[in-house]
């Protein structure tokens, strides 16, 4: 039985998923910074188990690895999708708010993996997952620093996939396009596609083993670094 940790996995796409590997029979584990909203996720989706942690923080992010070890060694998965959007004018620059965000979409994530890789080399069928964005790839000016670091976790991941690959570790990004949750803020994203239509395509691709996994527009960004990457090499691994 798989055992899966989620970041961010009280709402939009982390909860979506924590679902559907729940109703598969995986036990799953959901990271949230909020004890309010952990428990309100709990009541409405009884199975699921909680950590309350804040991977925005590095003291955090050591803390919930070492409870795992601890109290959930079975863990064999790891989906890395705590994220958060914000509208910035670079001319108005608070670095608070601006580093808040790279830790949490970008340095939490790098980090995670490091902590983790080691710890699931050893799992039956270990797996780590992270959800990065269309915007990594197409760059919208009004959320600067969120395109930023997603691009850099699509290309952390792709670097990850070649290393953990020797270690029989599977690597698997998520490139959503904009899904109707409250990433941005209430209502935001309203009008985008459906959080449940795209996690059930998503999950089933997931479950296959793809490496990428796009949906809408963003499937056009499946593969393109690495055809970029072998046609440098000439077509040779």
């Amino acid at each position: 039985m798989d055992c899966v940790l989620i970041t961010g996995g009280t709402s939009g796409i982390g909860l979506a998923l924590a679902k559907r590997y729940l109703a598969d029979g995986a036990k799953v584990i959901i990271v949230g910074r909020s004890a309010e909203k952990l428990g309100n996720t709990l009541r409405e989706n009884p199975g699921l188990i909680p950590i309350l942690s804040d991977v925005s923080r590095e003291e955090d992010r050591t803390a919930l690895f070492e409870t795992v070890v601890r109290d959930y060694p079975d863990v064999n998965i790891l989906i890395n999708n705590a994220g958060i959007q914000q509208r910035l004018d670079l001319m108005d620059m608070d670095w608070e708010v601006w580093n808040k965000e790279i830790e949490t979409n970008f340095a939490a994530p790098v980090h995670l993996c490091g902590l983790f890789a080691p710890f699931l080399k050893d799992k039956k069928d270990p797996l780590i997952v992270n959800v990065s964005s269309g915007l990594g790839f197409r760059p919208f000016p009004h959320v600067p620093v969120y395109c930023a670091t997603k691009a850099g976790l699509h290309a952390f991941t792709y670097a990850l996939r070649e290393q953990m690959g020797r270690h029989g570790i599977k690597v698997i990004e998520i490139i959503p396009p904009s899904v109707n949750t409250n990433l941005g803020g209430p209502g935001v994203h309203s009008q985008a596609t459906d959080v449940d239509e795209f996690t059930d395509s998503v999950y089933a691709e997931l479950r296959q083993g793809r490496e990428e996994i796009g949906y809408g527009f963003t499937s056009r960004f499946v593969g393109r670094t690495k055809a970029q990457m072998e046609s440098m090499r000439g077509g040779s691994r």
